[in-house]
């Protein structure tokens, strides 16, 4: 659903990956496979510490090296993006959803497996439909 560009810099026998939308972002790997797959894990640490500080995750620029957000990390994004836009906190989500505050807390949490019925009801509150579409692999 999001795809975030990286850049891979040869760096001392291993690969340095950082992006150009998350500048606090950089992890290592020894190649650049393994590299490319910590980027994931980085990519969630990153928007989960932003998210954390109520601060705004960019939408994604155009890069040549992308990494894809899994799913439900990507749902929440959007969901953050949705409430930042909106100039909606958690407690006015909670009154809307009739939620207690660590309900929303989860729903909001990058580490936390929420389930996607809340997610959609969540993104519901705010005007939003949750759509999910399934694609051919790009060969």
């Amino acid at each position: 659903m999001l795809t975030y560009p990286i850049e891979l810099t040869e760096d001392d026998g291993t690969v340095l990956v950082t992006s150009p939308d998350f500048p606090e972002l950089t992890t290592f790997g020894d190649d650049r496979d393994e590299a490319t797959a910590r980027a994931v894990d980085a990519f969630e640490e990153a928007i989960a510490a932003r998210i954390g500080r109520r601060e705004a995750i960019p939408p994604p620029s155009p890069g040549q090296i992308v990494v894809s957000l899994p799913t439900l990390t990507a749902i929440k994004v959007l969901l953050h993006q949705r409430m930042q836009s909106q100039a909606i906190g958690k407690a006015e989500l909670a009154r809307r959803l009739g939620w207690h505050m660590p309900q929303v807390d989860r729903t909001l949490d990058i580490n936390h497996h929420s389930r996607l019925d809340q997610m959609d009801t969540a993104l519901g509150a705010l005007g939003c439909n949750l759509r999910v579409e399934v694609t051919d692999a790009a060969r």
